[in-house]
Formats: C-alpha cells, structure tokens, sequence
C-alpha cells in the first residue's frame, strides 16, 4: 500500500544572533499508512513539535524549513505556495495544540469556534456544520452536547476543551491530525477519558495522526509507529510493540527507565523530637466572605488534619480542583485558614502574611508548578538567587555571588548560567533555579507544587533524583503535590487523597502498594495507563457507576458519591460516611469497610 504521508530527508535550521546557520532537525524519513498514527517522543527540544508543525508547511519564526520532502496524500507540502498551504490548513490538515485554554478565544462562544474552519474553508452552510459538531460533540463523550455549543471556554474543564478542540479539528474530515501533547496538562483521570474520546474518534473517520509526546504510556494507547528523537535526529524507529518492549538503541532505554520511576528509600531521621516539623488541625479554608457557620463562600478544604515530620516527605495527590494547591497557599500564608490551626515545631502559625515574622517565612518555601512564570524573565540567575540571600541572610556583594555558586553546585547548573536570564535556559534548568531559590532561604519544609508535570519524562525523573539528593544532604522535607500516584508512591514517605477538599485516605506509601483502597484512591491507581497496548481498552477506569436513588438533602454526605463504582442505595445517599483505618494502617472515608473493599476491587488484600 502507498504510504499516505511520507517525509524525506527533512532538514530545519535557525539563525542565531550572529547570524550563524545552526540546524534544529536533520535527516527525518517517515511513513504512514492511511489511518495508521504515528508517536514523536522524545525529551523536550527534541524536534517533536518542530517535524510535526512541517507537516502544516511552518517553521516557527527565526527558523526555515531547509531540505527534504513532505507528501500528504497528492500534495506535496513544501512546493505549496501560501494560497495553497491557506487551504490545506485547518481543512485537509488539522492540529491539536497542547493547551485548549489558551487556545479558545474567551469572548467567543464554543459553536462560533468549532465550526470556524469549516466555514472558512466553504465546506458546508453553518447549519449543517452545528449538526455535525454536535454530532462531534456526542462522540467526543462531552457532556450536554446539544447546549455547550453556546458555552464560553471559561464555563468548562480542561478535559471538556481539549475534547473541543478535537471537534473543532475534525470538523472538516482531515486526512491528517496533528496531536501536540494534547493530554500533557491533564490529570489522570481526565487524560483517560480524553484518550478514549480521542482513539475512538480517529478509528471511526479513518484518520492518520501524529502524536506528539513524553509520555510512553500515553503512546502505547494510541501508536502504531514510533520515532524516537534527540537533539533533532532520529534515534530509532520501528512498531510500538519493538519500541516500548524491546529497545534496541540506549537512548531509547534511557527513556523507558525514566519512565517508570524508581522507589526511593527515605534517609534514616535520628533524635526526632516530639513535635512534628509541621502540623495542621481541623482546618477548613476557601475564598470569599466568612459566614457565621466559619465557612467562606467558595469552601475549597475542610476538616483538613495532617503532620509533616523534620526530613519527611508527604505526598498529596487528587484532581485539579480537589484542593491541592489552596493547601500549599494556607501552609505558606498566602491565604489564611477560616477555621483551625497550622503548628510549626508545635508553635502556631499565624494566619496570614501579616503576622508572620521573616524567620518564619524563611522556613516555609513554596516552589510553583510553572518555572516561566515564577522567574523574572528580566533578571539573570544571579539577580534572582541573590535577592532571598539578602532577604532572609542579608548576604550581599561578593558573599552573595559565593553563596549562588554553591547552590548552583547544589542543582547541578555550571557556574556560567549565574550571567544568564532565565529565557535562555531549557525548562529544567529553569526548574532547578526555582528549586535553588527556594533553597536560598535554607528552608526547613519546601512546597512543591506540581514541580514535574509541565517537564518531559527525563528532565522530570532528573529533578525527582536531585531532589532525594537534597533531602538526604540538607535534611529539608518535602510536600509533594502531585496528580501522578506512580510518583507519588516512589518518592513519598506518606500520601494524603484530597477528593474535593476533603481527605478520603492517608497512610504510609507501603499503604498504597495494594488493595484495599478508598474507591477514589483506587481510580486514580487504576488511571495511570499501562505501557502496553490495549490498557485503555481493558480499563474499567472512569466507567459510568450503577444507578442509585437521588441523595438525601445532606451537607456532610461522601463527595465522591456520583462517581463511585461502589456506592450502595440507601446507605451513601443517605448517611455520611465514617472515617476508619484499615488493617495495614491507612485511615479511609467510606462506609465499605475492609473485606466489601477488597471484594468490590478484586484484588486480595
């Protein structure tokens, strides 16, 4: 059979600032067959997205594409003129960004948007083109598809977007959709349905794919092919099955063992006094006005009890909105609590910034999940690791240059990126310096706030590693905010499950190695996809729960309550549930207790 897409010898380059030719991507040869989709992966500024963007006939600015040849189908891509590209753009080629949030216009509605190419390019009147993106919308598993259409973007999830976005590129029936990280900013949960919506979407129609990603057990789901890059070329190239399971080049097993993170033993803590490094009790926090119950309008955590010990690491995984964040913004100040207290060596907390002393301050450290937006893109490394130097230690001139040294030594940088602004640095090395100036303060608890999630495979299990490291050098803890159980459990002494702001399981990690578990812990366990084709098949993961009566009028009832897959009638709709502790330590929220769990899981406890 004739290959649908196929590019030869592709060449991109760039100039740099002294005008010097460099190339960005060499020597590319690949071949699809109609309906076949094909993985890019690779650690970032590998050329994944810089190839997959050729296929549309760009070269991002500053860049050109210099050589080689693209086919899609009869149209041979790099011999179009701007005209032509105009007209396969978003009609015969279609490409599905990484961000759908940035992606949708806010002042639009979602119909207005996900029709546009097809009313763009004269394809059908609008009212044939709602009908079908409606129909989009049904196969896409969106919820309400006959209305959302009259939606703005800011009304819906991040799961509910990107699904959109995959309406508003298939509208038009391409011949090749382009997938650039589409799941990468999902929680698990989210990513499963989305990837199912997706793969069931692309068989139906028929379509050759690219799938641009880092996560290979994300492209064991949905490739028949992969190419491996680094560094702009190919590393090895072959059917998904030979690629995950049998690598023959040592770049490539170099991701697959990135990829499956590594339990790391906690460092042996000596004399531990008796108060917790850090401590919360009974706290409830959100945003908007304190009511007269001591609840703010928009509650977001409550009821919220956990310890930190001097050197421990606790993890604290859930969904996007269940939380996680606003726990790191209570702990570090930034939004004060409405009811209970947070104890630092069993001395409270004040509230808010107002009354916390600088020393305080100091020994609280928040790093942010996006490294871009945290550092000043107007200031050199040394500029921003000098500043917490002079804040908490008053170091300056000389003394502050010395000490940014040692930190850099600290995360591993060369002493020359001290000069260097941080746009000139690759992600990781941007989140080492987020991590260093965290570390500047010599902090005693670091709140990590999603550090990895934005970072490839690589540069992700490299930070994971220094941060070990740190720990067992500096003996700082750690709370590690995370959606990824896999890494939550390899890195994490303890692990918290926030499910819409309340706690619904904790425990040791060795807690969380086998069934039983709270039904939600076991969702998100059962999420993570497999590296092996047909997970996503057999994956019971986000099916529909059976029907049960209508819930009582109850405040305190289970919030997991409507997903549940093991809710009893008459119980769960109509009694809070209780707080127990199973037999190997962990405390749930659920009225199953040890044996029904095990028995509705499967799985011998």
């Amino acid at each position: 059979m004739t290959a649908h897409v196929e590019v030869k010898g592709l060449r991109v380059t760039a100039c740099n600032a002294a005008g010097e030719t460099f190339p960005i991507v060499s020597d590319i040869d690949f071949a699809l067959k109609r309906g076949e989709v094909l993985a890019l992966i690779g650690e970032s500024g590998s050329g994944k997205t810089t190839i997959a963007l050729t296929l549309l006939g760009h070269a991002r600015p500053g860049a050109k594409i210099a050589g080689g040849s693209i086919r899609v189908g009869d149209n041979e891509i790099l011999s179009l003129d701007a005209k032509g590209l105009a007209a396969l753009r978003g009609n015969r080629i279609a490409y599905i960004a990484q961000s759908a949030a940035s992606a949708f216009n806010p002042s639009r509605t979602i119909m207005d948007q996900v029709i546009e190419p097809a009313l763009i390019h004269n394809l059908m009147p609008r009212a044939a083109a709602e009908k079908k993106a409606i129909e989009l919308f049904r196969a896409l598993a969106l919820p309400f598809a006959d209305t959302i259409g009259s939606r703005y973007p800011h009304q819906l999830s991040g799961g509910q977007l990107q699904r959109l976005m995959a309406a508003m590129a298939l509208i038009t029936d391409p011949e090749l959709v382009i997938l650039d990280e589409p799941t990468t900013a999902l929680d698990v949960t989210t990513q499963i349905e989305v990837l199912r919506a997706f793969k069931a979407v692309v068989l139906e129609r028929g379509a050759t794919a690219i799938y641009v990603s880092h996560d290979l057990a994300v492209v064991a789901q949905m490739a028949d092919q992969i190419v491996v890059l680094n560094q702009g070329r190919i590393r090895e190239q072959g059917s998904a099955d030979q690629i995950l399971h049998r690598p023959a080049d040592d770049y490539t097993k170099t991701l697959m063992a990135a990829a499956r993170p590594a339990i790391r033993p906690a460092p042996k803590q000596a004399n531990i006094p008796a108060a917790p490094l850090l401590e919360i009790r009974d706290m409830t926090a959100g945003y908007g006005k304190i009511g007269k119950d001591g609840c703010p309008r928009i509650p977001v955590l409550r009821d919220i009890n956990l310890t930190i010990e001097r050197g421990a690491t606790l993890g604290v995984i859930g969904e996007s909105g269940s939380g996680k964040s606003t726990m790191a913004r209570v702990i570090a100040g930034l939004l004060p609590p409405a009811q209970g207290d947070i104890l630092l060596n069993g001395e409270p907390l004040p509230p808010g910034l107002q009354g916390r002393s600088r020393d305080q301050f100091r020994r609280i450290q928040l790093v942010f999940q996006n490294a871009d937006t945290a550092l000043n893109p107007a200031q050199s490394v040394g500029q921003i690791l000098s500043r917490p130097l002079a804040f908490y230690h008053g170091l300056k001139g000389n003394g502050a240059r010395l000490r940014v040294l040692e930190l850099l030594d600290l995360i591993r940088l060369p002493a020359t990126v001290i000069d260097r602004r941080c746009g000139e640095l690759s992600g990781g090395q941007k989140q080492r310096i987020n991590l260093a100036r965290a570390l500047a303060a010599d902090p005693e608890l670091i709140l990590c706030d999603e550090v990895t999630s934005a970072l490839d495979t690589v540069v992700g299990a490299a930070i994971l590693d220094l941060m070990a490291e740190l720990r067992k050098e500096l003996g700082v803890a750690y709370m590690f905010i995370s959606h990824d159980i896999s890494t939550v459990r390899a890195i994490c002494d303890d692990i918290l499950v926030l499910y819409s702001g309340t706690m619904v399981e904790k425990g040791a990690r060795e807690g969380f190695r086998s069934a039983p578990f709270h039904p939600y812990t076991d969702l998100l366990i059962n999420s993570v996809p497999e590296m092996r084709a047909g997970w996503l098949e057999e994956s019971g993961a986000g099916r529909a729960p059976p029907l049960i009566g209508a819930p009582a009028d109850e405040p305190d009832l289970c919030r997991f309550l409507a997903r549940c897959p093991a809710r009893i009638d008459g119980l769960c709709n109509i009694t809070p549930p209780p707080r127990h502790s199973l037999s190997k330590g962990n405390s749930i929220l659920c009225h199953h207790g040890e044996d029904s769990l095990t028995q509705v899981q499967g799985v011998a406890a």
